[in-house]
């Protein structure tokens, strides 16, 4: 992870996202971990240390210090500058210096991605599949009916991770609306057409007021352990292209997949 001031700088076209990510448990050297602290806030250490499990508050850290040497590479600005605030629904957002750059940050065990775009409003979120059988009683409760039906149909060897698409997908819609569980789970759905990741659809019921048009949604795994869903805001027929960056050691360095719009690493 880059936390020099001199860090390499990224461009950003209009109709691009960049997805960076990174494996926390990949940082453990304890003069990088002190690099990494010193780039937060007082507020931001003090959260950070109130996690009472080591994993969790390297976790913690790193995904603190990503979304910070992330957006300094779009800015001549220096990662410790940032400031962040939350929106009324509890998205983080810039604070100071302003800049049109849009984020959102997701983690789980093992992975922590961080989606960027200029302009355009962006919502991710991961999960572990170790962790899916613990979510399959959620679907009566959080899922529109056309999604549950739909997750009914699935082989019985595959119905886990379906669920997890699902819920993914649902989760990275509702951050980049950034309006929080005002939006009612169950009111919106997802087409997930077999083998066709890159179009996926969602449908809207009349208690949600968008327009389908708006959105692109990727889905894909990241290796045999995690899945990672994004939403992108488009403003025309046209996708916007994904590029996927690692944030790797040692400091200042990366590694980048630049293949299809929404490529994971293998």
């Amino acid at each position: 992870m880059t936390t020099a001031r001199n860090a390499t700088r990224v461009t950003l076209a209009g109709r691009h996202a960049h997805l960076w990510w990174i494996r926390p448990d990949t940082i453990g050297d304890p003069a990088e971990l002190a690099r990494c602290r010193a780039l937060l806030t007082d507020d931001e250490r003090e959260k950070t240390d109130r996690f009472r499990v080591a994993r969790d508050r390297q976790t913690c850290l790193i995904t603190r210090v990503l979304v910070r040497t992330t957006l300094s590479r779009y800015c001549d600005v220096p990662p410790a500058r940032w400031r962040f605030r939350t929106n009324d629904h509890g998205r983080p957002e810039i604070g100071t210096p302003s800049s049109t750059i849009h984020f959102n940050l997701s983690h789980t065990n093992g992975l922590i991605v961080c989606l960027v775009s200029r302009g355009r409003e962006v919502g991710v979120d991961v999960e572990n599949l170790e962790r899916v059988n613990r979510w399959l009683d959620l679907s009566e409760r959080f899922f529109a009916p056309r999604e549950t039906a739909a997750l009914r149909r699935v082989a019985a060897a595959e119905r886990a991770t379906r669920f997890l698409e699902y819920w993914t997908l649902k989760e990275s819609y509702v951050k980049a609306r950034g309006l929080g569980l005002t939006i009612p789970l169950t009111g919106f759905s997802f087409d997930l057409p077999a083998g066709a990741s890159d179009d996926i659809r969602i449908r809207f019921t009349p208690a949600i007021d968008d327009d389908a048009a708006r959105w692109q949604f990727t889905l894909e795994r990241f290796g045999r352990d995690h899945l990672v869903a994004t939403a992108v805001e488009r403003d025309g027929p046209e996708p916007v292209r994904i590029t996927l960056h690692e944030a790797v050691e040692p400091v200042g360095s990366r590694r980048d997949q630049s293949g299809r719009p929404g490529s994971p690493p293998i």
